[in-house]
């Protein structure tokens, strides 16, 4: 829950995890049902999560990488990963903004289990300890540039398709 602090700063609410107060249980046991959607929130990230890895680990099996190779397979999550996110996260935030688990499965889940960091970072220090610092160093630097033009292509698209929709209904 945001604190008065938040409130008072007029900051927005992210309606994932901005949860409102649910009311205990009445007297005897009767009243309002209580709810425990940050439960429901975490299974939703867990299914999710599942299906991210097992793409993430299919395209590390379809593109193995040796320990002084070039990590393409990181490289192709990672950037497919960063399009994707840019994508679907205008078509939640601004087309289907009630989607209450939308994001926490999609965003969080699919594709924070699908991109990897962290893979990233032991793909870079694999390459040095091996010998390529140079391939580390264009590894690092591609990662980072491809992702950022990658994410900035799925946002660019998805408002374009947004717009394209919007004219379509005005000419209806």
């Amino acid at each position: 829950m945001p604190s008065q602090d938040d409130e008072a700063l007029d900051l927005p609410r992210d309606p994932d995890i901005d949860l409102p107060d649910v009311a205990p249980l009445g007297a005897g046991g009767r009243g309002p049902r209580v709810r425990h959607p940050q439960r429901v929130i975490a299974v939703a990230i867990g299914v999710g999560g599942m299906v991210g890895a097992i793409a993430r680990y299919s395209i590390s099996l379809a593109m193995p990488t040796g320990a002084a190779e070039f990590p393409w397979s990181t490289l192709l999550v990672n950037v497919t990963g960063s399009a994707i996110l840019g994508f679907v996260l205008v078509l939640l935030v601004e087309q289907f903004p009630r989607g209450r688990l939308a994001r926490p499965i999609v965003g969080t889940g699919v594709i924070g289990a699908y991109t990897t960091f962290s893979t990233f970072e032991v793909d870079a220090v694999t390459l040095i300890r091996a010998g390529h610092p140079v391939t580390a160093g264009v590894y690092l630097v591609a990662s980072v540039v491809v992702g950022l033009i990658a994410v900035w292509l799925g946002i660019t698209t998805a408002r374009a398709l947004l717009q394209v929709e919007q004219r379509l209904q005005e000419e209806m």
